[in-house]
């Protein structure tokens, strides 16, 4: 067997040639390169055991890979740091940074899984389809809680990992115990986003607007398109955005038109002469809703409901599965409704009536002339 002493002689000369700094960071390089190696092989036999035979938790190892790498690159820095040649001062400092990356990790750790959680729940539910209500509430649910717990983490982990370094950790402390003035300071500081916390779990649980609802707000009408931590964002019909505070759904009235269900009743209003045939018009109107692809056959009605001096008011009611179905189906009715009425009734179109009496002395005038002529 060959005598390998001299070789480790040679490694230990080096070794203690190299300055300390340039020896650490060589170590703590050296263990990121073999933590990353370690990982990836893992990585690549776990999905070739795993892939086919367990997809859900091949999700699971797919969405937490961030922070399993990350948390593989900070075992393996702590090991290498115990190996490096460090001052005790380097040491302290090397400590609180791992501590702080601990939290982080645990943090991150649970935000990862909470999102895939929510995620792999949400896989039951679609909101594509027509008859969308249930979908629609679990959906909201679970995207506003998701939101305000990972605030809530982001904060817990935050203030957790800044309170390992000593410095902060006296600041905080003097800062809270000074109470009065600095806690006033404090809370109004973390009032805003308290204030969206608590009104977003308000939406979660009470669901006043789900995530598609159509709404009516500052009169816009559109859609509710995102729901994040601190506001609500409403695609109006023309494709335009209304950004508006998630306190404002809880503060002020607005119009929910799918707050239980999708289908709506949608209302047009014609105004005709007072010779118009109602009934016949009432006919007219079951025959266009029967035609139409948009009417959900429920409701169907044509009343007269105002008499004024020059015209009547005729409502026609008609419902759809959805909004955008009922708005189209309106127009539809009012455009087929006026056609009808300029070919089978163009008399009853909106008028205006003037009658004219010729004075007696414009009537005794020709008379008068016919008598001077002769």
């Amino acid at each position: 067997m060959p005598d390998l002493s001299p070789f480790w002689s040679v490694l230990v000369a080096i070794y203690a040639g190299i300055p300390a700094p340039i020896l650490t960071a060589l170590i703590l390089a050296a263990a990121v390169v073999v933590a990353l190696a370690v990982f990836g092989a893992i990585r690549i036999v776990v999905r070739h055991l795993v892939a086919r035979r367990h997809p859900r938790l091949m999700t699971f190892l797919r969405g937490t890979r961030g922070v399993t790498r990350f948390a593989v690159v900070l075992v393996a820095l702590a090991v290498a740091a115990r190996l490096a040649p460090l001052s005790d001062s380097a040491s302290a400092t090397l400590s609180g940074l791992f501590q702080a990356s601990f939290i982080v990790l645990l943090g991150w750790f649970a935000a990862v899984n909470m999102n895939i959680v929510a995620d792999l729940y949400l896989l039951r539910f679609r909101i594509d389809v027509e008859d969308n209500l249930l979908a629609r509430k679990h959906v909201t649910q679970v995207r506003v809680l998701k939101r305000a717990v990972q605030t809530l983490i982001a904060v817990i982990t935050i203030a957790a990992a800044l309170m390992t370094f000593q410095p902060v950790r006296q600041f905080g402390v003097s800062l809270f115990a000074s109470a009065g003035i600095a806690g006033i300071v404090v809370g109004f500081a973390a009032r805003p986003l308290l204030a969206s916390l608590l009104a977003g779990v308000q939406i979660a649980m009470t669901q006043p607007i789900r995530i598609d609802d159509a709404v009516v707000i500052e009169n816009e009408w559109g859609w509710i398109e995102e729901i994040t931590a601190t506001y609500v964002v409403v695609k109006l019909w023309d494709w335009r955005r209304l950004v508006v505070p998630l306190s404002y759904f809880m503060e002020k009235p607005f119009q929910n038109w799918t707050r239980e269900t999708s289908s709506l009743i949608g209302t047009v209003l014609i105004y005709t002469d007072y010779t118009v045939p109602v009934a016949r018009l009432r006919e007219q109107l079951n025959e266009i809703v029967a035609q139409s692809k948009l009417w959900d056959r429920q409701v169907v009605n044509l009343q007269v409901t105002d008499a004024r001096d020059q015209t009547v008011e005729l409502r026609m009611l008609v419902s759809a599965r959805n909004s955008s179905e009922a708005f189209d189906l309106r127009c539809e009715v009012r455009e087929k409704m006026i056609d009808f009425l300029q070919r089978e009734y163009p008399q009853v179109l909106p008028r205006v009536r003037q009658e004219n009496f010729a004075r007696p002395e414009a009537a005794a005038t020709p008379l008068r002339a016919a008598h001077r002529g002769a």
